[in-house]
Parts: structure tokens; sequence; C-alpha cells
């Protein structure tokens, strides 16, 4: 099946690979196989892995075929998520650990699952986050880019590519509550949570290898200033560039250039 799943373009961004897919489904099948390998592999050489996921609508196809994939030993998996809102309440459809849970983790049943929990003390919750993280190392990353090239919820205004922090909480700037609107989760953007915990950027960058899953044309200013502007926290996504084992999967509607 996966000879029939192949880019319609490749290149090397300093060492970000990109991988440009004719549409979304077939992006997302394809990282979906390539997390599930590099699972299974690491599985072969090591205990047990840990990885972090994003929660957001253009993880979907990704998640579903890590959801179809056969041979993986969940029970041997530790999973984190990036970054979850402050002040939505515990049963809260919204909430990004509750979209991990009903669409991978219920479903997969990692070995061990560690949610954020937003609604306590956020200093003591960053603190207990932190220490969850920096316990082993990270094996894998699944992420995504926002509209305003945030990577978690490190937006322009608070990405830091030396942040000493693990774990932080942040302001959400508008174009990233904005997003939240048209990607269809919050019905007005004063319905948006204002402030969010969020894993920093050194904290994803940690991971030893970077799997980024972005579709769809609304991603397409964000991808081509990630792609081919400077790297800087102007468009934090950039840091991908400087990462040795990063994948970028794009469609066409997202890359936005000329694939022939």
């Amino acid at each position: 099946m996966r000879e029939n799943i192949q880019p319609v373009h490749t290149e090397r961004i300093d060492h970000l690979q990109v991988h440009v897919y004719a549409n979304r489904t077939l992006l997302g099948t394809a990282a979906g196989m390539d997390v599930a390998e590099k699972m299974k592999q690491l599985l072969t050489e090591q205990e047990r892995i840990r990885m972090i996921f994003a929660a957001a609508p253009s993880q979907n196809e990704f998640l579903a075929e890590l959801v179809r994939a056969e041979g993986i030993d969940w029970s041997r998996v530790t999973a984190f998520h990036m970054d979850e809102y402050i002040g939505l309440s515990e049963d809260a459809p919204e909430r990004f650990s509750r979209f991990l849970r009903e669409r991978l983790f219920e479903r997969v049943h990692p070995g061990e699952v560690h949610l954020i929990n937003s609604s306590p003390s956020v200093a003591e919750e960053c603190k207990r986050y932190a220490d969850l993280i920096k316990a082993a190392p990270i094996d894998i990353v699944c992420l995504g880019i926002g509209e305003n090239g945030h990577i978690a919820f490190n937006d322009p205004p608070v990405a830091d590519f030396q942040d000493k922090h693990i774990m932080k909480p942040v302001k959400l700037d508008e174009a990233c509550r904005q997003q939240q609107v048209n990607d269809g989760c919050f019905p007005d953007i004063r319905a948006v949570p204002t402030h969010a915990l969020t894993l920093t950027i050194p904290a994803l960058m940690s991971g030893k290898h970077l799997y980024c899953i972005v579709p769809g044309a609304s991603k397409r200013a964000a991808v081509e200033r990630t792609l081919y502007g400077p790297v800087s926290t102007d468009c934090p996504a950039s840091i991908l560039r400087r990462h040795p084992r990063a994948v970028l999967y794009v469609d066409t509607d997202s890359y936005g250039r000329a694939t022939g």
C-alpha cells in the first residue's frame, strides 16, 4: 500500500526534510505510517518509548492512521501532550486532553498517559509536568504549525528558542485564538480562553525525532515563512530547520508552490 502513497515533491531546507502530498488524506496517511514504523523500530531497540502529541483538527488523518497501524506494542509507550487551555471546565469538549483521549489514547491504550491538568495551581502543574518530561529522553514528537507559525502554544510574542523552562503559562495572541474559531473548535473568539499552559520550544526540540503534520490552505503563509523566511521567533516553527531529524508533511494546499 505504501507504494501508492508517495509525495509529489520533496526537498530539504537546512536540516528539515519536506514531503509534499497531493492532499491531506495522503499526507496524514504517510505521516501515520512513518511514525508507526519509527515506533516499531525504536521498540526493538529499547524497552519503552516516550512520545508527545499535538491536539488539533490538522492531526485527524494522521491520528486515524496511527490508530489503524498494526504491530505496535502500545503498552510500552508513554504518552504526553504539548498544551492545554487554562480556564475550561474539566469536562469541556474543547480541552486538548479530551481530543487526544477520544481520537488516540482510548483507542490504542498506551501503557502510560500523562495529561496536563490546568485547573489547579499553574506553578505546581508546570513543575509536575516538567518533572515527568525530563525524567527520561523524549523519543518522538508529533506536532503541527499554527496559522501564526506557532508550535504548541508558543506564539510569536512568547516564543523563546532559549527558554529555560520546560512548561510555562502563556497569553494567547489574537491570531492564535481566531484560529481556534476558524478550526470550528469554538463558536466565536470570545469563547476562546485567553491563556494556556504549553511545553516550550526547547522541550519540543529535545525530541529525538520530530514529525510535523500541516495540511490546508490556511497554513500556507505559515509554511512559507517556516521554510523560506529567517529562523526567528517571528515564526516559531522556523526553528524546525535546525533539528537534525525532523520531517515536515504538507499538502499542495499548505505548500502553495509549484511541484511539477
